[in-house]
């Protein structure tokens, strides 16, 4: 599949800030405020996969909703096809591109489609509410009809079968098929896949995903995939000449081609990653050291992250600099689909003049 150079969402210096404070304190004036996406920028192109791999609570999920409206960054702009979302959903300036139009072509498919879907509906209902919310000319035969080709689509076949049932008498995998069926029913240009394929057995994770394959080319779609597991990323991202995005503490700090971040991950924590992750390809990958690739087991507070590089508390390769100066993602191919947020990536950098770190 040709995947074009236009962009279809561009997140730029995005920042999500959230307070756990009681009222109380807030009105005190000491609120706790914890930065779950800081000064990250991206762009997604049309037919494009990108997937954000990192672990639990490194603000992955709070950056991919932000990316399809469904988080009001505190900083930053996000973009659809140039036009800046949140302007056109509070009516600013000269809105070219509606709210509405935006909100049908950003979707997302949740972790657990169960408790998206009404347990009081069947799907043929489920699926019948949002087109009646954003086709409301069409009528009931032809819905019906749209409903069962989609249904067919991803291989949920007899369609009229599928469709008069209800939640509960789904497994777990036709529920997901459900979900994303529901999203293509908008003909969408992004849709923002979060975990979409974690609490499926392994067979059925390979499954899905090439089901995505098939569907992308069909519908032509971009997705921007959420995953903790490097080795669904790389499957996910790879057959279809996707990226890999990594995330520590609310930055982006390395992001490359599937390939590239396997072979040669160069920011230290991808590496870890990579460590940690049962080997896909066998002849492909060289072999890992035993011991992790890491100084030590120390996982900062969210709430109170390190000063300077945001990994120089786990890394082995830290030096003083790390402590006091924050590495910016920066381009490290020809192009600019590679970068890495790394003093080491540059030879005459401060770093290699600064002290290690004890």
């Amino acid at each position: 599949m040709t995947r074009s150079e236009e962009t279809v969402v561009s997140l730029e210096n995005v920042g999500v800030e959230f307070s756990n404070a009681s009222l109380f304190q807030t009105l005190r004036g000491d609120r706790e405020v914890v930065k779950a996406v800081d000064d990250v920028s991206l762009d997604i192109r049309e037919n494009e996969v990108i997937v954000l791999v990192g672990e639990s609570g490194c603000g992955k999920t709070t950056f991919g909703k932000t990316a399809v409206g469904l988080q009001r960054p505190t900083s930053g702009s996000v973009k659809y096809r140039g036009q800046d979302i949140w302007d056109a959903k509070d009516g600013n300036g000269d809105v070219t591109i509606p709210f509405p139009e935006i909100r049908k072509s950003l979707q997302i498919i949740h972790q657990d489609p169960g408790s998206s879907l009404n347990p009081n509906r069947t799907i043929l209902n489920s699926l019948s509410v949002p087109l009646k919310e954003q086709y409301p000319q069409i009528g009931t035969e032809e819905r019906e009809e749209r409903i069962y080709k989609l249904l067919e689509y991803v291989g949920m076949k007899p369609a009229s079968s599928y469709a008069s049932r209800y939640p509960h008498q789904l497994s777990g995998g036709e529920q997901q098929r459900i979900a994303l069926g529901r999203a293509l029913l908008m003909n969408p240009d992004l849709i923002l896949a979060d975990e979409a394929v974690s609490a499926l057995d392994v067979s059925l994770r390979i499954e899905m995903m090439d089901l995505m394959h098939d569907l992308q080319r069909e519908f032509n779609t971009s997705y921007l995939n959420i995953s903790h597991d490097l080795a669904n990323a790389y499957y996910f991202a790879e057959k279809v000449g996707g990226r890999i995005g990594i995330m520590y503490l609310g930055k982006l700090v390395e992001i490359g081609p599937a390939e590239e971040i396997i072979r040669n991950p160069r920011h230290p924590y991808t590496r870890v990653l990579r460590w940690a992750t049962p080997v896909m390809d066998p002849d492909s990958i060289t072999e890992e050291s035993d011991e992790p690739p890491i100084r030590q087991i120390d996982i900062p507070d969210p709430k109170n992250p390190p000063s300077g590089c945001r990994f120089h508390t786990r890394c082995p390769e830290a030096r003083e600099t790390c402590v006091n100066r924050v590495p910016q993602l920066t381009q490290t191919g020809e192009t600019i689909e590679s970068g890495v947020a790394c003093f080491r990536r540059d030879e005459r950098d401060e770093y290699w003049q600064s002290d290690e770190i004890a």
